[in-house]
């Protein structure tokens, strides 16, 4: 793209690669807000036709505009800081929330050179910046100067902490088996693992899949999904650290934790099932554009997502944490000594 503005329109090319990096932010994010639209809606048909309800139905065709009409009404409703609050952290916390839901989407390759930032360190930028979430939850519970939401914003450091030191092994052992931090490499080191097999994907590595199952279950609780949702346990907690949001600064909490979704369900598919490749390797599969196959996985995680949010009950904090240290921490951790014994033991073989 910067060679199309430089070139063709006759740009400098400082302009020209300037303006290609704003299209392609906007190309991603806007894109992006509309999908985490239509996700909500999705996720409360697919709540619905689980308890036997009909959901949305009546704001436009099918009721397909229910999330835009509720952005509607936040937006026209009057943003309301409380007196004793922090008054300029507490509006900063869901910017802090929702930008850096954004931005981690910079490098996830959604085909063959389809990527805003192809850096080879893109699986260390993915992890320094979703940790930094956090931050933006933590500042709204303390900002909030309310005993509630400063109780859950404690609960989901310790949650959020806990389950991205799980996450870090895990991905160790997908660096350690793909031998790149780079997302498209990663993505093109499953292809045809298997030379009498021919699919993509870790996954269907036996030595990495159970790590696949991890990751799925750590990804939601890094994103406060049921059940593992104690950050906004409104039995005990009212709303969570959002209790003393509202209007547009609530909903950049709610848009910011449906993009960190999306974001999960795309690293599965990235790191563990091939991303943008068929999951099969036949040539007539290839055919159909990688994108189509990528949003393809990340809508079947998000089903699972859904689906365990309809089903499974919610667990206590006790079970949340000793699921997180001492379970998934000492099991990742073997799984990292096992992965590089096996694959040194392949190397002295060869």
């Amino acid at each position: 793209m910067t060679d199309f503005f430089n070139s063709t329109v006759g740009m400098s090319y400082e302009w020209a690669w300037f303006t290609a990096t704003i299209v392609g932010i906007l190309v991603i994010a806007l894109p992006l807000m509309l999908a985490v639209a239509m996700i909500i809606y999705a996720d409360r048909k697919i709540w619905a036709a689980m308890a036997l309800r009909r959901g949305p139905n009546v704001v436009g065709p099918f009721g397909l505009l229910q999330s835009f009409a509720d952005g509607l009404k936040v937006f026209l409703q009057e943003t309301i800081v409380p007196a004793a609050a922090n008054r300029g952290l507490f509006l900063m916390a869901p910017i802090i929330t929702f930008t850096v839901a954004l931005i981690v989407w910079a490098v996830i390759p959604f085909g063959a050179g389809v990527v805003l930032a192809d850096i080879n360190v893109g699986l260390l930028y993915v992890l320094a910046a979703s940790s930094l979430g956090v931050y933006g939850i933590i500042l709204s519970g303390w900002a909030s100067n309310s005993k509630y939401p400063f109780y859950s914003a404690l609960r989901a450091a310790a949650q959020m902490v806990s389950y991205e030191v799980a996450l870090g092994f895990v991905l160790i052992t997908v660096v350690l088996w793909a031998g790149t931090f780079n997302l498209s490499a990663i993505v093109m080191a499953q292809k045809a693992i298997y030379s009498w097999l021919p699919v993509n994907g870790f996954g269907f590595n036996p030595l990495l899949f159970p790590m696949s199952i991890v990751f799925l279950i750590s990804g939601m609780a890094e994103t406060g999904r049921a059940p593992f949702d104690l950050t906004e346990a409104e039995s005990e907690l009212v709303a969570g650290y959002q209790t003393e949001y509202s209007s547009m600064s609530f909903a950049l909490f709610w848009l910011g934790e449906y993009a960190n979704v999306l974001l999960m369900c795309a690293l599965n598919a990235t790191l563990f099932w091939g991303g943008w490749l068929p999951p099969i390797d036949w040539a007539p599969l290839y055919y159909v554009p990688g994108i189509i196959w990528l949003f393809a996985k990340i809508l079947f995680f998000f089903f699972v997502f859904s689906w365990v949010k309809a089903t499974v009950p919610r667990y206590r904090y006790d079970q949340l944490m000793r699921l997180g240290w001492k379970i998934f921490l000492p099991l990742s951790l073997f799984w990292v000594f096992l992965v590089s014994g096996v694959l040194m033991w392949m190397r002295v073989g060869l």
